[in-house]
Formats: structure tokens, sequence, C-alpha cells
């Protein structure tokens, strides 16, 4: 079954080993093929914006998804792992449905569940700030 997938001016998309960038106009493409990577502008990261170890966890199994031979990222992907779920031990759920998907060869929904990561990194780090105030350092001269 072939997929739809409308490009916005300037918008790129990864499809195989391939970043395909649109000209200024919208476009529509059909993509017809099995077991191909594709994904949005909106859904790469890179090693730039992979700046928190929940990012960095989203951008190996990024890298496992788009790659012909993911297990070279396995050893990067289960040494951050480790460190998260030695850290904050209530992320174990969420990893699990990573880990289950990436041994089972579903990288695309190892990709979904590793944002439910990201979403939860967030939340933790809003609640740390609402309980630790930073301190206003212009009132301390």
């Amino acid at each position: 079954m072939a997929l739809k997938v409308e490009l916005k001016p300037h918008e790129r998309i990864i499809v195989g080993n391939c970043v395909i960038t649109n000209t200024e106009q919208r476009a529509r493409l059909l993509i017809d093929g099995e077991n191909v990577p594709i994904l949005r502008e909106r859904d790469i990261l890179t090693p730039e914006t992979a700046d928190t170890p929940a990012k960095l966890v989203y951008l190996a199994v990024q890298l496992m998804y788009i790659s012909p031979d993911p297990q070279t990222q396995h050893g990067t992907y289960f040494n951050l792992v480790r460190d998260i779920v030695t850290a904050v031990p209530s992320s174990w759920s969420i990893i699990e449905g990573i880990n289950n998907n990436i041994m089972s060869g579903d990288l695309y929904r190892a990709l979904k569940e590793a944002r439910k990561l990201i979403a939860y990194e967030e939340k933790l780090r809003d609640q740390y700030k609402a309980t630790h105030p930073e301190p206003d350092v212009s009132s301390a001269a």
C-alpha cells in the first residue's frame, strides 16, 4: 500500500537513506515500497538537537530505523537506557515498550514509544522546576 505525503514548501523528509527537500511550493508524494523508512522533518532529531538523555535515546532509535544494519546502534541505545533507568526508575515501563518494539523489529513503533519518553522527561523536568524555583540572582547584589 502506498503512502501519501504532503510536503510544505522547503520541508524535508527522509525516505530510505535519502533526504528529499521540497521546493517553494507544496508537493504531494506517493511513496510505494515495503520496509522503507520514512521520517518527516518534524520527527527528525540531529545530534545537535538531541540535548537531553531521552532525546539521545530517540536519536539512537532513529538511527536504527534508518540504518540498513540497526544492530550497530544497539550498544549506544542500551547504554543510554541503562543510565536513564538507573537515574529515573519510573521510566522503566516506557523503556520496556521501546525495547519490546526494537526486539520485535518494529522500529517505527519504537520511535513512537521514544517520543513518550521525551514527553515523560519534560513532565519530570517541569515538575522539578515547579517545586524548586531558581533563586533570583538580580536582587543578591
